[in-house]
């Protein structure tokens, strides 16, 4: 066999279905549809005397989020497997954060989305470590990026529970 036609081959077998590398990527890949899609729903949802501020900001996070998903997918595909969750059901079901709830109050859509957050920043850095661990610099750097974005998304909705002057309801 050529050279040239073994070391995608020899790279790809690595990164199998049930590769931790891989399923980190898969899990992240559904959790970005999930925030995309909770976002919206706070931006559609949001009321009281911060609704512009907030339905800005949940907008902005949706973008920068949604921006993410080709680069994850497309990493799935480079690194070998096809992506598993394709349906919006499977991508639910394969998140480890959940949907929005309906019928909340601003405050506890901003709680929700900080808890979400928190959780996807917590499995990133996992699924970084796991990364530079199986040799995968790509991964990780992409990993590496992508949290970033969510830090700052979190930090944002931290400083929006900090208020003690009753405008978050």
């Amino acid at each position: 066999m050529p050279a040239s036609r073994s070391i995608p081959k020899d790279i790809s077998l690595e990164n199998r279905d049930d590769h931790p590398v891989v399923q980190h990527l898969q899990r992240q890949l559904a959790n970005t549809f999930v925030l995309y899609a909770n976002y919206k729903h706070y931006r559609w949802h949001t009321f009281g005397p911060l609704f512009r501020d907030l339905h800005k900001m949940f907008d902005k996070f949706a973008k920068e989020v949604l921006a993410t998903l080709d680069g994850l997918a497309e990493r799935i595909r480079m690194i070998g497997p096809d992506i598993h969750h394709v349906q919006l059901k499977q991508m639910q079901e394969a998140a480890s954060v959940q949907s929005a709830a309906p019928g909340q109050s601003s405050r506890e859509m901003v709680e929700e989305a900080d808890a979400n957050l928190s959780m996807v920043i917590k499995e990133m850095r996992s699924a970084a470590r796991s990364a530079d661990d199986h040799n995968d610099p790509g991964t990780m750097d992409l990993f590496s990026k992508i949290v970033q974005i969510h830090e700052r998304h979190e930090w944002f909705l931290r400083e929006v529970l900090k208020r003690k002057d009753g405008l978050l309801s």
